[in-house]
């Protein structure tokens, strides 16, 4: 008889000590060993990790109410510009925005040149308990009669503060080259010229969206690992597009289904939430995730057996500055992680833009957490869009 069970059934597990947990590495294993419906019946939780740059990814910042108030309208955390349009001290950040010339006239930055700190780094500060200098401009009225604010500001000062990312956790991505005469700075790092590199930044089989590729047990309201803390997905992600052209065993061949993530950043810890910066290109936010995936019947779990010569990426020529570039085909996991791949009988190096140590110590840190009782797993409120089409700017 086949094995099934619910969300419900394996919270129990969870609370009573009896829950059975495996990393997605174990579990290939696992099911190699034992078969698909032994390794079904044993296991309840499968905890997947990436740590990977995550740029459409931001903090909201509430600060709590000055005195006298203040209505910010314009605002710069260490020299970088922070949204003010939505309330009087409400603020977003977004971790690709740089630092740059400001009202106060403090950075030598010129305006054609990408500063290497941005808002992942604030973002970063602030998680690791820093203090960050926080200058406003006000619009004064009846209600809000200050015009100004010069303050240094922690997270236990603020309000409140919290991730709210637009775009994380590609179901797949690409693989960057450059056929070109001369080295491209791009969002994959320095590419080098006659093809003297490939960068890839998916996770491949450890990858938390490709274990679950159908998106069965992954929807809005699921609870998962960001930052070090609980979290959940909030939405589709921007460019969510499932559509993606699909192997049979349903991985996407390119960047497919993405998530939009929510979670306390007061509760993050530094190591899993850190400020980077791509030379020519601008900063960024390194990020830990991690989805645990309920084994709810042997389809979820074939999901999660899924091996990295089983999944494919597009090798995409940046040399063309286009939005559609040339394709050398199609390259497996397998082929990208053993550090080298072929194009055009030529010898390519490859190297991860994602972490694959600190990916496995995500999966086994929210294993522990599962084990310990201190996190539990949510039922989707709702499933992630399965039809959304990608609609680009043709002008």
């Amino acid at each position: 008889m086949a094995t099934t069970r619910t969300i419900a059934e394996i919270n129990q597990k969870i609370q009573d000590g009896s829950v059975t947990v495996w990393t997605v590495e174990e579990t290939k294993a696992k099911v190699a060993e034992l078969g698909l419906a032994a390794a079904t019946a044993a296991v309840d939780v499968v905890t997947t990790g990436t740590f990977e740059p995550m740029e459409s990814s931001g903090a909201i910042i509430n600060l709590g109410h000055t005195d006298p108030p203040i209505n910010i309208r314009e605002c710069y955390l260490d020299g970088v510009l922070a949204y003010a349009g939505f309330g009087a001290v409400d603020l977003y950040i977004g971790a690709s925005q740089a630092a740059g010339n400001n009202r106060w006239g403090e950075t030598s930055e010129s305006s054609d040149i990408i500063s290497e700190r941005g808002g992942g780094h604030v973002i970063a500060q602030l998680i690791a308990g820093q203090s960050v200098n926080l200058r406003a401009l006000g619009h004064v009225s009846d209600c809000y009669p200050r015009s100004t604010l010069d303050i240094d500001i922690t997270r236990d000062t603020i309000n409140q503060f919290y991730l709210f990312n637009p775009r994380n956790l590609y179901q797949n991505f690409i693989v960057g080259v450059n056929s070109s005469d001369r080295p491209l700075l791009t969002y994959l790092g320095p590419l080098q010229p006659f093809l003297g590199n490939a960068v890839y930044a998916n996770a491949g089989a450890l990858s938390p969206m490709l274990n679950d590729p159908q998106m069965r047990t992954i929807g809005i309201g699921s609870r998962l690992f960001v930052g070090g803390a609980p979290g959940y997905i909030a939405w589709e992600g921007t460019q969510h597009f499932p559509l993606q052209k699909r192997l049979p065993n349903g991985t996407p061949i390119g960047p497919s289904a993405t998530v939009a993530l929510i979670g306390d950043a007061k509760q993050m810890h530094p190591q899993w939430v850190r400020g980077c910066y791509f030379s020519g290109y601008g900063p960024s936010l390194m990020l830990g995730v991690g989805i645990p995936i309920p084994i709810l019947d042997e389809a979820a779990l074939q999901g999660c057996a899924i091996k990295d010569e089983e999944i494919l990426a597009p090798v995409i020529d940046f040399s063309i500055p286009r939005r559609v570039r040339p394709s050398f085909g199609l390259v497996s996991y397998q082929q990208l992680k053993s550090g080298h791949l072929t194009i055009n009988g030529s010898r390519v190096r490859t190297a991860p833009l994602s972490s694959l140590y600190l990916g496995r110590q995500v999966a086994l840190t929210l294993k522990e957490w599962l084990l310990k009782g201190e996190f539990e797993l949510s039922e989707p409120v709702a499933p992630l869009p399965k039809q959304t089409a990608f609609l680009p700017q043709n002008n």
